[in-house]
C-alpha cells in the first residue's frame, strides 16, 4: 500500500507543474545565459554540454517509475549525444517537478572523471534550485563541469568544432 501511495503523490506532484511555470523559472534571458556559458565553455575543451529541464515525466514514465537518472539516460541517447567523434558528450539533466539533477557523461568522459564527481555537482546545484537560486546553481554548476573538462579533455587546437547545439531544451 505505501508503495501505491508514494507513486500516487508522485504521480500528483508531477501533474501539479504547469508549463509556464518552468518557463517563468527558466526565462528566455536565463536561457541564454546557460547557452552562452556552455560555448563559452565549449571553447577550452573537446567535451559536448547539453542542459534539459524536463517540467515533469509523461504519465507513462510515473507508472513504470522511471527515476530522474533513467530518465536523463534515455535522453542522453534521443539527444545523440554518444554521436561526438571523441565519445565526449555530458547532458546535465533537470527534473523540475522534484528539483532533481543528473549529469550523465559519454564513455569517453566517464573513462577520467568519476560519477562521484558528477554526482557532488549534482548536489551543489541541487541545493541552490531549493534555495530558489535556478540561474546561479546552473551557472555555477556549469563552471565546475566545466573545469573538470578542462583538466581531463583540454582543447586540441585540431579540434573546437561545436558538434551539438548549445540550445537550453525545455520539455
Amino acid at each position: 500500500m505505501n508503495s501505491l501511495s508514494t507513486k500516487i503523490k508522485r504521480i500528483v506532484k508531477h501533474a501539479c507543474v504547469m508549463p509556464w511555470q518552468v518557463r517563468r523559472v527558466f526565462s528566455k534571458s536565463i536561457c541564454q545565459s546557460i547557452e552562452q556559458t556552455i560555448t563559452t565553455s565549449e571553447q577550452n575543451h573537446r567535451a559536448e554540454i547539453r542542459f534539459v529541464v524536463e517540467g515533469a515525466l509523461h504519465v507513462h514514465h510515473l507508472l513504470h517509475n522511471v527515476s530522474a537518472r533513467e530518465r536523463a539516460v534515455e535522453l542522453f541517447s534521443s539527444l545523440r549525444m554518444w554521436d561526438t567523434e571523441h565519445n565526449t558528450g555530458v547532458l546535465v539533466y533537470a527534473l523540475f517537478a522534484e528539483r532533481q539533477l543528473e549529469i550523465v557523461a559519454d564513455r569517453g568522459i566517464s573513462a577520467r572523471v568519476s560519477q562521484q564527481e558528477w554526482d557532488i555537482i549534482c548536489a551543489d546545484m541541487i541545493k541552490a534550485f531549493q534555495q530558489g537560486q535556478f540561474e546561479s546553481g546552473v551557472i555555477d554548476g556549469l563552471k565546475r563541469i566545466t573545469d573538470l573538462l578542462n583538466k581531463h579533455f583540454p582543447d586540441a587546437s585540431t579540434y573546437n568544432i561545436n558538434e551539438l547545439s548549445n540550445q537550453v531544451i525545455l520539455l
